[in-house]
């Protein structure tokens, strides 16, 4: 994709660089571009740096903030075309760039995180000069923030690739020299990935290329602007499993031969300081509303995809009172393995298909707050464990349908 460029300082080669996509962020991408710079000079000072804001062609002076934020590292600027979107498109432009200054590594940061610290450079750059080849983060978050991560992402990508990466859509990435050809050839590329299915499509790629691959401890939670998933689901969670799903076929020789996960590496766990991230408020009884609304919606459309025995079994969890609501794990894996093979023979039908797993999603997420009320971050974090080892030992219940699948297709 060709981009428009403004480069003060006329960068033409550097070591490691910044990546921060945006789109009108004007009001935020100072702090996280003053931040990357004071990280790059304190652990990186012997290298050759630059900061690349890669835009949308912001209309609200996203560019301006960004060149005009004072740093000691050097600033380049570029944006996709008039009308062009997306955040995979801002990366791929990032790709090509950083390809072209011949950087050993790519650090990129979400330009609406508020807790970014200069050691978050460090934690996502350096195990790049270490031999990984893809650095995912690992930070504390609410319980209640990234549900989409929670209970489809990380479970789901666990089960299917093997790789037990916790923050597979974190938003912060490091990325090495090897990777970024394997970025550019763009061999499964479509408008989801174009989008916000960037961040997972980054990962599965990095697992299924056999990339060495690190999670970096942050130090402290990420603080961005959470929203409550039953108010502001919008776009994104179709592009992230349209994306999720849309990989497993090109990719079914590689996860075909997993069976379980094994531990992905930490890099530097327990240092800095630990804190608590701010409350994320969640409406129940939006969620609820809004799987009630989708079975008098999409009741056929489920039919349709989902196993007849599985399909009765959400009938039974549809038809509890609200008080009572349970999506038991396993249901709710073997909805999303239904779901997953569904795609694959939905062409032309396939908006319609993520559409009707939205209100699922909403019961999902609604059981979820009624199962984890009264528990701590780090309960949470063992009933999500536990909740991914259902989704392990569900397992062949997608590969034994997944080949019936394929017998019915040939």
């Amino acid at each position: 994709m060709a981009f428009s460029e403004e480069n003060p300082a006329k960068i033409k080669r550097a070591d490691i660089v910044v990546g921060i996509p945006s789109y009108n962020e004007a009001l935020t991408i100072s702090y996280p571009t003053i931040q990357a710079s004071l990280g790059l000079l304190e652990f990186f000072g012997d290298k050759r740096s630059v900061i690349i804001n890669c835009d949308n062609n912001s209309t609200d002076g996203t560019k301006e903030a960004f060149l005009n934020t004072p740093t000691e590292v050097p600033k380049v600027y570029i944006c996709t075309p008039p009308g062009v979107r997306g955040k995979g498109n801002n990366l791929m432009n990032l790709f090509t760039k950083v390809n072209e200054l011949g950087a050993h590594a790519c650090i990129i940061i979400d330009a609406d995180v508020r807790s970014i610290t200069p050691r978050w450079i460090r934690s996502l750059g350096e195990p790049l000069f270490m031999d990984f080849g893809f650095v995912t983060p690992l930070y504390v978050r609410h319980k209640y923030d990234a549900t989409i991560t929670n209970n489809i992402a990380y479970p789901f990508i666990r089960s299917i690739y093997g790789r037990r990466v916790r923050q597979p859509i974190g938003g912060e990435f490091g990325v090495s020299e090897e990777m970024i050809p394997i970025y550019l050839e763009r061999k499964v590329w479509d408008e989801e990935v174009s989008q916000f299915g960037i961040d997972i499509w980054m990962t599965t790629l990095a697992i299924a290329h056999n990339i060495p691959i690190c999670q970096s401890f942050m130090g402290r939670p990420k603080i961005h602007r959470p929203k409550d998933p039953g108010a502001e689901l919008g776009p994104m969670f179709r592009q992230v499993m349209g994306t999720i799903f849309g990989m497993m076929d090109p990719y079914e020789p590689y996860w075909r031969g997993v069976r379980w996960s094994k531990p992905t590496a930490v890099f530097g766990f327990g240092l800095g300081e630990v804190e608590l991230p701010p409350a994320v408020e969640i409406d129940r009884g939006v969620l609820y509303e809004r799987l009630s609304n989708g079975i008098a919606q999409f009741q056929r459309v489920w039919e349709r995809v989902l196993a007849p025995e599985v399909f009765g079994k959400l009938m039974e969890v549809a038809e509890m009172r609200r008080e009572h609501l349970d999506f038991p794990t396993q249901l709710w894996t073997r909805i999303l393995f239904d779901y997953a093979i569904s795609y694959q023979s939905f062409q032309g039908e396939r908006e319609t298909l993520l559409n009707s797993l939205i209100p699922l999603y909403f019961g999902k997420v609604y059981s979820f707050v009624q199962r984890t009320e009264r528990m701590s971050i780090q309960e949470v974090e063992e009933y999500i464990e536990d909740q991914c080892m259902v989704f392990e030992e569900t397992r062949p219940y997608l590969d034994k349908r997944w080949g019936r699948q394929g017998e019915k297709n040939a």
